[in-house]
């Protein structure tokens, strides 16, 4: 089994531009049979709160039926970061295209009280079964928190994977959390952020994984695109990246 992450820089607000940038990616991870390919938090429009509203779908917004075509075609799963609406308000999610299923949307359930202006909390967790593994999803803030790691345990999840948009410091905490969720409950995590400008921070990248033994595997560089990509049966990491992106 093959999961993989991408690193990316998506322009703020701009949904129809990062829709390529998304399948640049995605068409990489293809090409080394990846089965599974996740981005960072809200991906599709960039980290931008006081623009959710504006720019939220809706679960069957037309824009995004390429992405379940490619997985059709493909074969891979995709989880790709947005924001969604619902009856309860706009929700920051994750909506997953599996081939030749319906879009399944998981909002992040536990907000950070900066974003509580802006959006609504999901109620359930998420797990997804990709081959023979079993990935629980996370989103950012929530993912620091041992009140969402218990759902790992409780879930039998594989997998922890961390989709977040966070500056240095916050991923300099996230470092250490994550590698004791791995060793504490014996799951590999993987994280994935974003580069460039998000609301009022520089996102740091560093996407990396950990083994469940809580060794750091491989990361990549604070300020490149890139994707990594964990082989569960080997336990090693194949990384890509790009040329510099920012400076």
């Amino acid at each position: 089994m093959k999961i993989s992450i991408a690193q990316i820089q998506p322009a703020a607000g701009d949904i129809q531009g990062n829709i390529g940038l998304h399948k640049t990616w995605i068409e990489r991870a293809i090409a080394q049979q990846a089965d599974f390919i996740a981005f960072p938090e809200l991906s599709l429009t960039a980290y931008e709160p006081k623009l959710a509203r504006e720019l939220a779908i809706g679960q069957d917004d037309f824009r995004v039926e390429e992405f379940q075509k490619i997985s059709d075609r493909s074969g891979i799963t995709i989880g790709l970061g947005a924001p969604t609406k619902s009856g309860r308000g706009i929700h920051i999610s994750m909506i997953v295209f599996q081939p030749h299923q319906g879009r399944t949307v998981y909002s992040k359930q536990i907000l950070h009280r900066d974003e509580k202006p802006f959006f609504v909390e999901g109620q359930e967790p998420l797990l997804l079964t990709i081959g023979d593994k079993k990935v629980l999803p996370a989103i950012c803030y929530e993912s620091l928190q041992k009140e969402h790691a218990k759902h790992i345990q409780a879930l039998g999840s594989d997998i922890y994977l961390a989709s977040v948009a966070k500056p240095q410091k916050g991923i300099e905490k996230a470092f250490d959390h994550y590698r004791e969720i791995a060793a504490k409950f014996s799951v590999s995590v993987l994280l994935t952020n974003s580069i460039g400008h998000c609301d009022d921070f520089q996102s740091a990248g560093q996407s990396a994984v950990w083994g469940a033994d809580g060794t750091i595997k491989d990361k990549l560089k604070a300020d490149t695109e890139g994707l990594l990509i964990w082989d569960t049966e080997t336990e090693t990491v194949l990384k890509q990246e790009a040329p510099k992106v920012y400076s």
